[in-house]
């Protein structure tokens, strides 16, 4: 799981990854006999059987550096990604973020292009609200509406889904299921909540160097 990829140097929540260091832990991951993938790609492959030595790699936000920082790296080690996005914030800037700099976030512009080089588009919602504490109404603006405005942009309906903040819960799962979405991504999802729409992801930072990576990977196979 990955955020923005810049100067980590102001990032009070620790997001933030430098190219170089993508760079070095995609290195690292191809070097261990593994290639990184979008999620999509990887349940696919999973279901047939043919998952060994892929990992899922994730980027949440929809950060503007993912195209000018992120992609050039993930080409160059023969990688790709899924990018979880928001459609409402398109053109706009982290504002959920009540500390730390302001980034800016891909446009339409710049999701197509993401789009164009086979990166996986997903939603992340429409404005990055906690869905465990929003009404049924806006619970259902954020997951389906979110995946038709989507469908409009790219010309084909996302798969995935990434819930803001990482939190689900049945409810907000369901929702999800019943939008359409094949998938869906938190960070430590409740025990109890079936796959594939409560996939735990592995948090990835600039201080994770080849021996954090190892770790991270060994704790993630083991369910935490």
């Amino acid at each position: 799981m990955y955020h923005a990829v810049a100067d980590p140097t102001d990032d009070p929540y620790r997001i933030t990854v430098s190219a170089d260091r993508l760079d070095r832990q995609l290195r690292w991951l191809r070097r261990s006999g593994c290639r990184g993938v979008g999620v999509g790609a990887l349940l696919r492959a999973r279901a047939e059987g043919r998952a060994h030595g892929l990992v899922g790699l994730t980027f949440d936000d929809g950060y503007a550096d993912f195209t000018e920082a992120a992609l050039p790296v993930l080409r160059r080690h023969g990688c790709t990604a899924t990018l979880f996005v928001l459609p409402g914030r398109l053109g706009g800037d982290n504002a959920w973020d009540p500390r730390g700099p302001r980034r800016p976030l891909l446009d339409e512009a710049g999701l197509r292009t993401a789009a164009a080089a086979g990166t996986e588009i997903g939603s992340h919602g429409l404005y990055h609200v906690d869905l465990t504490t929003v009404g049924d109404d806006l619970l259902y603006e954020e997951t389906r509406r979110s995946r038709d405005w989507l469908t409009e942009l790219c010309g084909r309906a996302p798969d995935g889904f990434c819930y803001p903040y990482g939190t689900v819960d049945a409810r907000v799962a369901h929702a999800v299921r019943t939008a359409g979405y094949g998938y869906g991504c938190a960070i430590r999802p409740p025990a109890g909540l079936p796959e594939p729409h409560a996939l735990a992801r592995t948090h990835i930072g600039q201080a994770d160097g080849g021996l954090r990576l190892r770790a991270k990977r060994l704790r993630h196979r083991r369910g935490w």
